[in-house]
């Protein structure tokens, strides 16, 4: 089994796809709006994906946020609100709740959420209403709702984008973000909400934000920065939890892809995600991710 989470194309799996899997036997599979087109063919599509691996137990991940960032949409499923809408607590728990039992129907078992990132005044627009607040009180309140609201529902979670995107001046989907704030100004405020989820769950997942902070590691993005995995994610802010990095497709990576990879996988990841791609893409991730 290799260390990698991979998309595939459409509302079934081809030919080609099919023969990768069985052959690379990746550790799972994430799902999005192009592999969602009712209840009955997202189960039919997971059943073939798990068919094609070997393991049991196989994460199935979507990025259902609310808001812009939904995968499954009516009719077939309910509309769901961006985090920046909420007003209080149950009611984001209430909702991630909900949104657990309709996951878990379907065989989606991991959810990328929640987003636990700030509003940041003048920051990229990437993030905006996806964070529940530009307070960190309550970004940290809501996000430890709605992390409970889908674990209560059955479904795992992944805290979203460790240590902190909220003040990413550019999108790291189409360029490389720098942050320039000092070390003490991140752990005061943009680490307190991870630091509270990285204590509230024991079988949370985490996923590393393409970002590069230069008071603490100028020369890499935190997914491909040892110091910032082990001494800022897994120490300052105390996550122990399974680690992925986000989407090596994103263009704030540099290099090939297996050396995306490689380098995120060395770093301290313990698994990336490919989300889309030509197979031949998708067998340098695998070069990478074993080599």
């Amino acid at each position: 089994m290799i260390l990698v989470i991979y998309g595939c194309q459409g509302l079934t799996l081809t030919t080609a796809e099919q023969e990768f899997f069985n052959k690379a036997q990746p550790l799972g599979f994430i799902l999005f709006e192009r592999n969602c087109q009712n209840p009955d063919q997202v189960k039919s599509l997971i059943k073939q994906l798990k068919n094609c691996l070997h393991h049991t137990d196989v994460p199935i991940l979507i990025d259902q946020e609310g808001g812009r960032v939904v995968r499954l949409r009516p009719p077939f499923w309910k509309p769901r609100r961006a985090a920046k809408l909420f007003t209080s607590y149950d009611a984001v728990y209430e909702n991630a709740k909900d949104m657990a039992h309709e996951l878990a129907e379907l065989g989606i078992n991991v959810n990328c959420a929640p987003c636990a990132d700030l509003l940041i005044a003048g920051a990229d627009g990437i993030i905006g209403d996806r964070a529940f607040s530009d307070d960190p009180e309550i970004v940290t309140q809501y996000s430890l709702a709605m992390l409970k609201g889908l674990e209560d529902g059955g479904v795992t979670t992944v805290i979203k984008h460790l240590p902190g995107h909220g003040r990413a001046p550019v999108d790291s989907h189409t360029e490389l973000p720098v942050v320039d704030t000092e070390h003490a100004t991140l752990s005061a405020i943009d680490f307190m909400p991870f630091k509270a989820l990285a204590k509230a769950s024991k079988t949370a997942w985490g996923m590393t934000a393409h970002v590069i902070y230069n008071s603490i590691d100028p020369l890499n993005v935190a997914t491909q920065s040892s110091k910032l995995i082990s001494e800022i994610i897994r120490g300052e802010i105390g996550f122990n939890g399974f680690l992925v990095s986000d989407c090596l497709t994103m263009k704030a990576l540099q290099g090939s892809f297996a050396e995306k990879a490689k380098l995120s996988l060395n770093a301290g990841c313990n698994a990336i995600l490919m989300c889309q791609g030509s197979i031949a893409e998708f067998e340098a991730v695998a070069i990478g991710a074993i080599s």
